[in-house]
């Protein structure tokens, strides 16, 4: 085999190794990253604006990066099927370390209290496995991950922690 050929023959087998990756395990270059997801609100689901526990699902977003400011507005959170997905449609600012709660059911945004309502009150997560998108404004990926309760749960509280 020539050098050219072994070359190709490597360059491929890398490419086939980095298709084989899975949609949970990329890793993107993000200041903001998803820290946790609790997935399965504490109590019987109900989806009642009124008395229902929409607001006790919510995915934790936080900025890693050690310098820079990140502004949500633009950015947009998915589930697997795109069927239920949010959009920050207001400014609201992450400094270094920072990190923000982005709530299902109704309320008042806050920096101060690091919370974003959808302003929905159906359920976003599913409780037995789903896949979780974070998209910048440019619709670039932010972070992905995916999870199944019998996998990722162990405790079985409903809560999971991704990058700690």
């Amino acid at each position: 085999m020539r050098r050219g050929h072994i070359a190709v023959v490597a360059a491929a087998g890398a490419l086939t190794m980095l298709a084989a990756v899975p949609a949970h395990a990329t890793e993107y270059s993000s200041a903001l990253k998803i820290k946790g997801v609790q997935y399965d609100a504490p109590g019987r689901d109900s989806n009642s604006c009124a008395t229902g526990n929409t607001d006790e699902e919510y995915l934790t977003i936080k900025n890693y990066s050690r310098t820079a400011t990140v502004n949500l507005k633009g950015y947009v959170v998915r589930d697997s099927t795109s069927t239920n997905k949010f959009t920050f449609t207001k400014n609201h600012t992450l400094q270094p370390g920072d990190y923000v709660k982005l709530r299902g059911g109704r309320g008042t945004d806050s920096d101060a209290h690091n919370v974003v309502y959808r302003n929905n009150c159906n359920f976003i997560w599913n409780n037995d496995k789903d896949t979780i998108y974070l998209y910048k404004p440019s619709g670039a990926h932010a972070d992905t991950h995916a999870y199944t309760k019998s996998a990722n749960d162990r405790d079985g509280n409903g809560y999971i922690t991704y990058h700690g």
